[in-house]
């Protein structure tokens, strides 16, 4: 989700690998050690958890998370936890890493010390203030002044306990002041609107004649208003703090009034008193990304030039392959290509070209796309875009089958534990090899259409070009779809959505073990027993030296590499999309109560989006709730203020809405966004719908009384239908140009190669080396085109960022005032006041 900011979209994503923790502090039981896990949170909102693992001073968790972040933020934290015996969670410590501190830690593997947790110092949102010093005559005719403190709005609240009841303290501090008084509560809101303004005099001496207030240097570090936030409690421990500020008088100046916002701080000394090396440390490594999106026009230049690429002769010389040949890792360039290809429908010559390339500079037909080239790395990435619904309805069964079996399967007699049997063993990892091997060689049909194209396209490149060897037009093919797709999947579910998180290091094992054999079944290899370093591999593998694997796999191969399409609208095997826990309003009730919300399990598929009573009754019992796609004419947020909850959305249908509560803001997104793609076909979409609840006989949002009354919001629909291909084309150009951009002096190294090739008909100059140039000057002119619309984009980024630095406002309520602006808002005002002079 993008924020808009004067004609140019902002994206914010994040990259995180959890990895482990260390020196984790004892439990103070006798047992000592402790079940531990890891949290990712967007400031106190939680948008990922780990596994736990057990008894561990050193959980070792690596695990990934990715995600777009869809609202603005101040931190990325993460928490230990520990759970006792008793399912209680306490936790151990944090990480809080400042927005503005993330890159420099981009893409590192950094050890963090953990910090204490404490309810003081867990602190986020923002609180607007207005503050008018005023000058009184008394009735005795002294002259005194007094500081009215206008109290409007808070926004980003933290939620304690499930609930933010929020008030406001305000006091006026100095040596012998400490004036308190409070605003009224709201019930039920994290952005609470208070408006309320609070007096406080300000005494000045009798000789006081100016006519003009002026604040005496002596005095202005004496006085100053101190803000809290607290969250009303019934429970006996009393109100949580939910933040405070500070604001020193001074910031009145001559004109005596200041309007501002600020960022709520934690309270000064709030935490407990603990050695930081006490409590362990976590390693991480984090990239969090900016995009900066101008309108589409900017790009046309870049993009023309990329999206030519296929028709290049050599296609070594195309904008395309020479971004893979400047970038670092190969797979930094394939991302952002794969993903543009996708959206223009281009992706098959693009691929074609390059692997055709690749194919004729092999010489041996054993090493055919083992590299890590630009065509392997593409492929990749698009088999994981494109395959991954592919990867669910195939493998995602079974593979949720071994991690809650746990069948013994280690067939290493050094392993092996006292109380297993190597023979039962073999017999669990062969039934689990022989399931999975059927599943994957019977999906044929099911093999996404641009797959197909792709590997008809390696395998005609790879027939061509070693024509006396029968098998590479099978090995090009198996080199992709078993050893980079399928084996990967199953060695690492977690990474391919097959699983939500890392398998334990006993399943972990098994899938190790099967995914080593189906790599070698699916490579059609002359030799099997010399495929593995480990003679208990080599012997297990006896089981399957039959014909009829190999049969299998070059039918299945021939298959999904045949140029043939197939509709695939007539499979009629539903696919799983999406399922999690998430509350639900009851449908079709008027009166409004808690007891009218109600936690779900929700499940979609390409069919239906259903909800049951528990995730057991998904499997088992029918559907609380079925929904036909069909039948699902919008999906669009709700209000906040319809039901006082974060985090709604509703799915609109002919009869009524259905409106839901994802568990944070990143669910949210991610459930809206593929409900409305795969609703996206449906003839009878609305254009219009109702933002807020239809409550108490009247819509929330334009007071309409009946309930069929057409929407009053446009809808936000407009994505594009394709699930697997929901890609933002110019932002995709917007991220090849910053890698151009970082890359600028291996572009002009590459032109400098170019010359030294044309001129120079000897051998290649070792610091030229590196680059695959086939036709100097053809390369040459791509070079100085590419140079020339980066530079041309690289303007239009600095005339951006110098425009919004002279529009920044330090105090306006998207640059609040923080801990370390204050300074520079005193200055900012200082030099305004100096101008307006």
């Amino acid at each position: 989700m993008a924020v808009e900011e004067e004609g140019l979209r902002v994206f914010q994503s994040v990259k995180i690998k959890i990895g482990e923790a260390k020196n984790i502090p004892p439990y103070p039981g006798p047992n000592k050690m402790r079940d531990c896990y890891c949290t990712v949170n967007l400031d106190q909102e939680e948008v990922f958890r780990t596994k736990i693992i057990e008894k561990s001073l050193c959980p070792f968790y690596g695990e990934d998370f990715y995600c777009e972040i869809p609202r603005s933020f101040r931190h990325l934290s993460f928490y230990i936890f520990d759970r006792d015996v008793f399912r209680r969670d306490s936790s151990i410590g944090k990480v809080a890493v400042k927005k503005e501190d993330l890159q420099k830690y981009h893409g590192k593997d950094t050890w963090f010390q953990l910090q204490p947790v404490s309810a003081d110092s867990e602190v986020q949102g923002k609180v607007h203030l207005e503050l008018r010093l005023s000058e009184v005559i008394t009735d005795s005719g002294i002259v005194c002044h007094k500081l009215a403190t206008r109290v409007l709005e808070c926004q980003g609240l933290p939620i304690v306990n499930g609930q933010c009841d929020p008030y406001a303290a305000v006091s006026l501090l100095g040596p012998s002041r400490s004036e308190a008084k409070k605003t009224k509560v709201k019930r039920k809101t994290n952005n609470p609107q208070f408006e309320e303004v609070f007096y406080f005099e300000v005494t000045r001496p009798l000789s006081y004649t100016k006519r003009q207030f002026d604040v005496e240097e002596e005095d202005v570090d004496k006085l100053a208003l101190r803000v809290d936030l607290w969250n009303a409690s019934n429970l006996k421990f009393g109100d949580e703090f939910l933040g405070g500020v500070r604001v020193p008088l001074r910031v009145l100046g001559q004109a005596g009034v200041h309007d501002a916002w600020y960022f709520l701080q934690p309270r000064e000394n709030g935490g407990k008193s603990v050695k930081v090396e006490e409590l362990g440390s976590l390693r991480l490594n984090i990239v969090y990304t900016e995009d900066h999106v101008f309108p589409s026009e900017h790009y046309t230049p870049l993009r023309d030039l990329l999206l030519h690429s296929a028709n290049v002769e050599p296609v070594s010389a195309s904008t395309a392959h020479i971004l893979g040949e400047v970038c670092r890792e190969k797979q930094e360039a394939a991302i952002p290509l794969v993903r543009l290809f996708l959206h223009y429908g281009k992706i098959v010559p693009f691929l074609s070209a390059i692997a055709h390339a690749e194919v004729n500079r092999t010489q041996d037909p054993n090493t055919i796309f083992r590299g890590n080239s630009l065509t392997s790395k593409c492929i990749d990435e698009t088999m994981k875009l494109a395959g991954m619904h592919y990867l669910q309805v195939t493998l995602k069964p079974i593979i949720d089958e071994i991690c809650t079996e746990h069948k013994p399967c280690e067939i290493d007699p050094v392993k092996l534990k006292e109380s297993e049997n190597l023979e039962t063993n073999r017999e669990n990892l062969r039934q689990y090899v022989d399931r999975i091997f059927n599943v994957i060689t019977t999906s044929g049909v099911r093999c996404p259409t641009v797959m197909c194209d792709i590997f008809f396209s390696l395998r005609e490149s790879a027939a061509t070009r070693f024509q006396v060897d029968q098998d590479v037009r099978y090995t090009a093919v198996s080199s992709f779809i078993f050893l980079r797709f399928f084996a990967p999947a199953i060695l690492s579910p977690n990474l391919f959505q097959l699983r939500p998180h890392h398998p334990d290091p006993s399943t972990s094992r098994t899938l190790t073990l099967i995914s080593k054999t189906i790599q070698t079944l699916g490579s059609l290899a002359k030799s099997k027993s010399a495929n593995f370093k480990e003679s208990y591999m080599a012997a297990f593998y006896d089981y399957f030296n039959e014909q009829k694997y190999a049969d299998a796999v070059k039918n299945f191969l021939d298959l999904i590499s045949s140029s043939a399409k197939w509709d695939q609208k007539s499979i009629e095997t539903p696919i799983m999309l999406k399922e999690g826990f998430m509350i639900k309003r009851a449908q079709g009730r008027n009166r409004f109560g808690m007891k009218n919300f109600k936690k779900r399990w929700f499940r979609l598929t390409n069919h239906e989006f259903t909800y049951h009573k528990t995730k057991g009754n998904a499997k088992g019992e029918g559907a609380l709730c079925s929904i036909p796609i069909e039948n699902i004419l919008a999906v669009e947020r709700l209000e906040e203020e319809s039901f006082k909850m974060k985090n709604m959305f509703q799915v609109i249908q002919p009869e009524r809405a259905l409106y839901i509560q994802a568990n944070n803001c990143v669910e949210a997104r991610d459930w809206i966004d593929i409900l409305t793609k795969v609703s996206q076909c449906n003839r009878k979409r609305l254009s219009t719908y109702h933002p807020s609840a239809y409550l108490n006989g009247h819509w929330l949002c334009c007071k309409l009384s009946a309930d069929t009354a057409p929407g009053c919001t446009p809808c936000t629909g407009g994505l594009p239908a394709n699930i697997q291909l929901d890609v933002d084309g110019d932002r995709e150009t917007e991220r090849i140009y910053s890698l151009f951009s970082t890359y600028m002096t291996k572009l002009v190294k590459m032109q400098e190669a170019c010359g030294s090739k044309s001129v120079y008909d000897g051998p290649e100059q070792e610091e030229y080396s590196s680059f695959v140039i086939d036709d100097p000057q053809e390369t040459y002119k791509t070079l100085k085109l590419i140079v020339s619309a980066v530079q041309t984009l690289e303007q239009q980024h600095t005339k951006y960022k110098r425009d919004k630095f002279k529009k920044t406002k330090i105090g306006s309520q998207e640059h609040p005032i923080g801990d370390k602006s204050f300074q520079c808002y005193i200055r900012q005002q200082s030099e305004s006041s100096n101008y307006s002079i």
